[in-house]
């Protein structure tokens, strides 16, 4: 035999069974059309490729070519697989809701039965940066854009409302992306010109878009009026601002958020944390996965480990988890 002690792929079969079958992903696909390509063979090639290091095209070449991907997907040997493309769909198909949560509940259940992975251990966590794709914008030009972004859906949807309203001076600020610099001429006046604007095209919309739902964030984000009735910028001393946790970061992101992890690493976008066991006498398995916006994020993970029946006898975390709260809750 050329592999005496078998490959991941042969493991995945022998050993654990196969991780899901179909019935696992009903949900996942209407009742009527003709019937499409295995989902559990689907999920298995993607768990293989991850494990592995393949592109979506060695994986789809893999399971034409490779006799162990052909018995681990319990495939008839004359198979001709799929097209590569398949597997970027079904992940797309896997990031919706809690799918991914759901998958990763199957797999543990395999892995606990075989003896793997079992409660009690040690586990870890740590987190790695995930950036968002949004451009890096002041205060000042994140709420220009986000009036900007909301005439534009306007102008589309619902144009005679814009009547009155629009005119050559706006024509100049808001007729294309905006681009101030950190340093733009006059601020304060720009500030109360672009709060001032934002407040009348909202009081315009009696349906607001999606854009102009997120204008409105941004507007009481970085505005607010003080006791006779004036639009005010909000600073540290006056209004307060907005906590980083909470914060729009950018109005075609409005998921993303300003993570800080520690006291000293900052960044816009969303943090990624992955908790595996990590005791001496047995192999590491992934027990957790989970993307925030937040890097505090320990009661969620603990709260997914009970449901799974893997709580840790010791959790080993950096100090970007711990805080002063945390630390009085452990004691």
């Amino acid at each position: 035999m050329s592999n005496p002690d078998g490959t991941t792929a042969i493991w995945v079969r022998d050993r654990l069974d196969g991780l899901w079958c179909d019935r696992d992903f009903a949900g996942w696909y209407p009742r009527d059309g003709r019937p499409g390509i295995s989902p559990a063979q689907l999920a298995t090639v993607c768990v293989l490729e991850f494990l592995l290091g393949l592109s979506d095209r060695q994986a789809a070449k893999a399971v034409r070519c490779r006799i162990d991907f052909t018995y681990a997907l319990a495939m008839e040997v004359d198979d001709p697989g799929s097209h590569h493309s398949v597997l970027a769909d079904f992940r797309e198909r896997l990031a919706q809701d809690d799918r991914t949560d759901r998958l990763l509940d199957l797999a543990l259940a395999c892995l606990k039965e075989a003896g793997l992975v079992r409660e009690r251990t040690t586990q870890r966590t740590d987190s790695t940066h995930v950036l968002a794709a949004v451009c890096d914008l002041t205060r000042l030009e994140l709420v220009t854009e986000a009036v900007r972004a909301a005439l534009e859906e306007v102008a589309r949807t619902a144009g005679h409302l814009l009547v009155g309203l629009v005119d050559e001076e706006w024509g100049c600020r808001y007729g294309r992306p905006v681009c101030l610099g950190k340093n733009p001429t006059r601020p304060k006046t720009g500030i109360l010109a672009a709060g001032d604007d934002a407040c009348r095209l909202l009081e315009r919309l009696r349906r607001p878009g999606p854009q102009a739902e997120t204008l409105w964030q941004i507007t009481v984000q970085n505005y607010y009026r003080d006791e006779a009735g004036r639009l005010r910028w909000r600073t540290a001393d006056g209004g307060g601002l907005t906590p980083f946790s909470s914060a729009i970061v950018s109005l075609y992101g409005t998921t993303a958020r300003y993570v800080r992890h520690g006291h000293i690493i900052r960044w816009k976008g969303f943090a990624a944390h992955v908790t595996e066991t990590c005791a001496s006498d047995s192999v590491n398995e992934i027990t957790d996965v989970a993307t925030t916006n937040d890097g505090q994020t320990l009661p969620g993970i603990h709260t997914r480990l009970a449901r799974r029946g893997l709580l840790p006898a010791e959790h080993l975390v950096d100090g970007g988890y711990t805080s002063l709260v945390h630390l009085e809750r452990a004691g």
